[in-house]
């Protein structure tokens, strides 16, 4: 099991970068190069064209969480039955909604702008589930969804299973109006290799310090290099601590993928047509399935909170997982159709609400995107920019009253308190799995 993602594969490399060496200085460093800090790039270029960037990865840019999610171009969240129209949440809601729509409109932006090939599909995704009870009040969300600007339609019986191909789900809301899906590896390699000359990007380089100079700036230490520079911003997702910030309320859980090979057999294609479509669960510990362009399924499954990452013969676990709620919803799926199969992570927090600060003169940061990362982390990447440069706009200032990520206690009790939490998660979605 070689830990392979799909998405990756099907989207082809780019030519590796160099390792940063020596000492550069810059008037703006980004570390991470995911679609956060790949977007705050392009922004800071658009804004300050003779000035220098810097962007550190401390892996492959372009090949992180960014590349390894499942692809959901989130505008519209289910509303929970708090935040229905008509209670106390719903104020919230519409906030949230209007942060989400910005965000959607942003990746099209992107894509528009730079001419990403992305397989973008404008047609909406499902909140589908097995057990009813699992998908309430659905004339009073889809009334919600409405006043947020969504399209949403409830489908069930057979007008879904001939929607899906499959009678394992018994009730969905198919929302659109903003939602949308793209194969992530193509989108964020297209935002990494649209960048110019002007941004320097360095792969392959860790950040082993990160110290404030006397004077003005800051200095980042690699294993052979450093970057002085002016302002910096972290772009990490729910990895903060390995450039020194611990308290950003921000966790990562685990999640892990697989993607069929083209299924071309005349059963398949009488089940399955060329548009493809998305499901998502309305339990955290439920399963994410896509059908994919050329007939592929893509399945999701699997989240959990870890210490380390998976090794081979645990994803090999998972993968039989996978293979299991694929079974579930089509039968006549084989072991030896999962053609990739990968980890990736997620950046959690308590609320459900990013972190997304000024940490420091010069220093600013943001990670929390909790599942949502295509299109708020296309987003958070120019309001980023934005912060540190003292704009102000009415969108800033949402998402700015929304940054609450919730208290943390310290480890190792929250080790085993999202752990406990985890596990109860995927067990009370069982069946949704």
């Amino acid at each position: 099991m070689n830990n392979h993602c799909g998405w990756i594969a099907l989207a082809g490399e780019s030519p590796v970068r160099p390792r940063l060496e020596g000492t550069h200085k810059a008037d703006w460093l980004i570390i991470g190069g995911g679609i956060t800090g790949l977007s705050a790039a392009h922004t800071l270029v658009s804004r300050f064209p003779s000035q220098r960037i810097v962007l550190l990865d401390r892996q492959r840019v372009a090949q992180g969480a960014s590349a390894r999610n499942s692809g959901f171009v989130v505008s519209h969240e289910l509303p929970a039955a708090g935040e229905l129209i008509g209670t106390d949440g719903f104020s919230a809601y519409q906030v949230a909604s209007r942060i989400g729509v910005a965000a959607g409109n942003e990746v099209r932006r992107r894509i528009a702008e730079l001419d990403i090939a992305c397989e973008l599909s404008d047609d909406g995704y499902h909140f589908a589930v097995h057990e009813p009870a699992h998908l309430e009040h659905v004339e009073k969300a889809i009334e919600t969804l409405a006043a947020v600007g969504a399209k949403a339609r409830y489908f069930e019986g057979s007008a879904l299973e001939q929607r899906l191909g499959t009678a394992f789900y018994r009730r969905a809301i198919h929302c659109a109006g903003g939602n949308g899906l793209l194969q992530p590896a193509r989108y964020v390699k297209g935002l990494a290799d649209s960048l110019p000359e002007q941004v320097d990007v360095y792969e392959n380089s860790a950040v082993t310090a990160l110290r404030r100079m006397s004077g003005k700036g800051w200095k980042a230490t690699t294993a052979e290099g450093e970057v002085e520079a002016a302002q910096v911003l972290l772009c990490v997702g729910a990895f903060l601590p390995r450039v020194g910030l611990h308290r950003s309320g921000t966790f990562p859980l685990e999640l892990s993928a697989s993607i069929t090979r083209p299924l071309t057999e005349k059963h398949w294609q009488s089940l399955f047509d060329e548009q493809g479509w998305g499901v998502l669960s309305t339990l955290p510990g439920g399963c994410t399935l896509r059908l994919l362009p050329g007939r592929r399924l893509m399945i999701r499954n699997t989240v959990e909170y870890r210490q380390r990452d998976l090794d081979a013969s645990e994803l090999a676990v998972r993968q039989r997982e996978h293979l299991v709620g694929l079974q579930k919803r089509f039968p006549g799926i084989q072991a030896q159709d999962l053609e990739y199969t990968w980890t990736g992570h997620l950046s959690g927090t308590r609320s459900g609400e990013p972190y997304f600060a000024r940490v420091n003169d010069g220093l600013h940061a943001v990670a929390g995107c909790n599942g949502s990362g295509v299109a708020r982390g296309t987003l958070w990447g120019r309001l980023l920019v934005e912060l540190a440069i003292g704009a102000d706009s009415p969108l800033l200032s949402d998402v700015l009253g929304q940054a609450t990520p919730g208290y943390l206690p310290p480890r190792p009790f929250f080790d085993v308190g999202a752990s406990v939490r985890m596990a109860w998660e995927v067990w009370r979605a069982r069946n949704e799995r």
